[in-house]
């Protein structure tokens, strides 16, 4: 039997939310509940942002009650609140029923164990923003730190090919996640959780539950830094990240191209209206050496990023070229800062993760690197 809406209404109903024993679904605290295709079920509980320790047990409440239906195969649910001052009703009480708030988890409440949260990001899709998101985080990894990569892009999920992971992340106690592991990263992508050929055909709710449950249960143990490599554009996964952890920065990639610069300018834009500081720009594809005699060419232009961080007044991290070597070793799963760790391309994004590091911490020095070889 299929699982319908109404099914899943029906078993939130016997969820009560509060001592008088008012259920989920007369609350009017519910958002719309989506079940796909595959039998998985989003929806959003809307509270304030005082209520979000106390409400926590009333999602998991959810949570069970829904699993426990008949042909369904995971359960995306999440608390949401408005930032204060922002537009809406004053509480949940006053939220019309079946409407989920635009916002979600308050941005104050930390991942636990989690000292920088990162969010590497582009104003369009096809600028290598994955590529260089697993490059830099590798970066961080090499100046000695302890870090996570988050793949969430939930829609077109790169980092298990770019990382060469295969398999499915073990379900812990509690229904946590245990993330996986590459070249000393902790790694977690919806990738792993769904067919690598499967359609994300995901609404924006869902999209914001899968990225929030993402952040909040995995085991992250105890990180220097969380990089997320974000989805392309400016709408709901952007809006979750900054408002379901407190981002430390957003990093942008761009290509020097005046098209792609555009985007990137709305990236810019968007993460500093959320009041997210910007660690800087990075310019990839800058610089094309022909393999065979030697010359370079600007196939997309050359210095547009750059020119933009002045404009913009952000930090320019580098520029990263479009060589045969990058493309391939991402290919092989093998990221070129741990396969040629002393080449010039690895060197490149290792001074941007440093940059990165001393933006983060001003300028504190970290631990010895540990040497990574690929035998």
């Amino acid at each position: 039997m299929a699982i319908t809406r109404e099914h899943v209404l029906q078993a939130l109903a016997a969820v009560p939310v509060d001592a008088s024993g008012t259920n989920l679904v007369a609350s009017g605290r519910l958002s719309d509940v989506v079940v796909d295709d595959a039998g998985r079920v989003m929806f959003s509980i809307t509270i304030t942002p005082s209520e979000a320790a106390a409400m926590e047990s009333v999602r998991q409440a959810a949570v069970t009650a829904v699993q426990g239906l008949p042909a369904v195969k995971g359960v995306f649910a999440s608390l949401t609140a408005d930032r204060p001052g922002g537009s809406g009703a004053s509480s949940p009480s006053q939220a019309a029923p079946q409407r989920p708030r635009s916002a979600a988890q308050p941005k104050n409440q930390r991942i636990p164990g989690v000292q920088h949260v990162i969010a590497v990001a582009s104003g369009k899709g096809g600028v290598g923003k994955s590529t260089t998101a697993c490059n830099l985080a590798l970066g961080l990894k090499a100046l000695g730190l302890k870090v996570g990569l988050l793949d969430a892009d939930i829609y077109g999920p790169s980092v298990p090919k770019l990382l060469g992971i295969q398999g499915k992340p073990r379900l812990l106690e509690n229904r946590i996640l245990e993330p996986m592991e590459a070249y000393g990263l902790k790694v977690m992508s919806i990738g792993f959780l769904v067919e690598e050929e499967a359609a994300m055909i995901w609404r924006g709710p869902m999209v914001m539950s899968a990225i929030t449950q993402m952040l909040r249960e995995v085991a992250w143990s105890d990180l220097d830094v969380l990089v997320v490599d974000m989805p392309p554009g400016t709408g709901d996964a952007q809006l979750t990240m900054a408002q379901a952890t407190p981002l430390a920065g957003a990093i942008i990639v761009s290509t020097p191209q005046d098209l792609a610069l555009i985007d990137a300018r709305r990236g810019v834009s968007m993460f500093k209206r959320v009041e997210i500081p910007i660690l800087g720009i990075i310019e990839n594809m800058a610089t094309f050496v022909c393999p065979h005699c030697g010359q370079s060419s600007h196939i997309f232009g050359h210095g547009g990023a750059r020119d933009e961080a002045t404009r913009l007044e952000v930090p320019f991290l580098g520029e990263v070229p479009l060589t045969m070597t990058i493309r391939e070793l991402s290919d092989a799963g093998r990221p070129v800062v741990v396969a040629n760790p002393e080449g010039p391309h690895a060197k490149i994004y290792k001074n941007m993760a440093q940059q990165v590091w001393s933006s983060l911490t001003g300028g504190a020095v970290a631990r010895p690197a540990p040497r990574i070889v690929i035998e």
